[in-house]
């Protein structure tokens, strides 16, 4: 898989895409505060804590332990709630960009392309991406993006045009889960961060959320022309969209290192679907220059 070195300030991401879910970030920075202050108050006041636990315990040296083991795991959460929100942040802007660039980069011909498709389009990020690409190589291509909300789909097209790729654009929502296009209709599809979520409602770990996921893949398949190239990121389950693909005879099946992102393991796996129909298992590539 190629790799992008495009960059790009922080700020100038978050002004024009915003932040999905947050609250999350929130959550996590009120408790970080929350922990901070009670280290504190454990660091100011220990004695008087200790007093307390030698109300509890007998021993003099069993309340400072008690006392001190405290305070210690309140430091540490502290820590790790400040860790964990500057992942989110990071991971929700400045890492999803990047990873844009490099499953735009995976493709390796833009030139040919004439309709792409983007599976959860959100924000736009991974969008405009496609879109920026298209318009660098001077195609009349267009890609499209598919998001379940219809508020999304508008607040998306406003990015692009922010942009300037709005010109190269469509927004259409749909169910990921039966795609509304017909077979072989796109020379590219992709999803960035997206189909972990779908099945959800049934539990991240159940057999439903599995075949959930399990026939957005296969939607993928089915929309992508013969020849044509898919590439998703996405969090916990690559793994499981590798056999499908393998399943489905794909060809070509890359799969980049891992990518630590909200606080968990993400790859990003590419293939390409058969010219004609293939017998066998597809072979596994463990691309780690990405």
């Amino acid at each position: 898989m190629g790799k992008s070195n495009c960059s790009r300030d922080w700020t100038q991401i978050y002004a024009i895409y915003g932040m999905d879910q947050w609250q999350t970030l929130v959550f996590l920075l009120c408790h970080a505060v929350f922990f901070s202050l009670l280290s504190i108050i454990f660091l100011f006041y220990f004695d008087s804590i200790f007093h307390f636990f030698q109300t509890l315990f007998p021993s003099p040296s069993a309340a400072r332990f008690a006392a001190g083991f405290s305070g210690a795991v309140t430091s540490i959460s502290a820590v790790c709630l400040f860790f964990a929100a500057a992942n989110f942040l990071y991971s929700a802007g400045p890492l999803h960009y990047e990873m844009a660039q490099r499953m735009v980069g995976s493709v390796y011909d833009w030139s040919s392309v004439k309709l792409a498709l983007d599976i959860g389009c959100g924000r736009g990020i991974l969008l405009n991406s496609v879109a920026t690409q298209l318009k660098k190589t001077g195609s009349s291509g267009r890609v499209v993006g598919l998001d379940r909300s219809k508020r999304t789909t508008l607040s998306t097209l406003r990015t692009a045009n922010v942009e300037g790729v709005g010109e190269y654009v469509t927004c259409k929502e749909g169910d990921v889960r039966s795609l509304p296009f017909e077979d072989n209709y796109f020379d590219v599809v992709v999803s960035a961060v997206f189909v972990h979520t779908v099945g959800k409602e049934y539990g991240h770990r159940t057999v439903e959320a599995a075949a959930e996921r399990m026939r957005v893949v296969g939607e993928m398949v089915r929309v992508l022309k013969p020849g044509g190239v898919g590439v998703v990121w996405d969090l916990l389950h690559v793994p499981e969209y590798v056999r499908r693909l393998q399943e489905l005879k794909m060809e070509d099946i890359r799969v980049s290192e891992r990518v630590t992102a909200f606080m968990v393991s993400s790859h990003m796996v590419s293939f390409r679907k058969p010219s004609q129909h293939v017998v066998g298992p597809g072979e596994v590539r463990l691309d780690w220059r990405c």
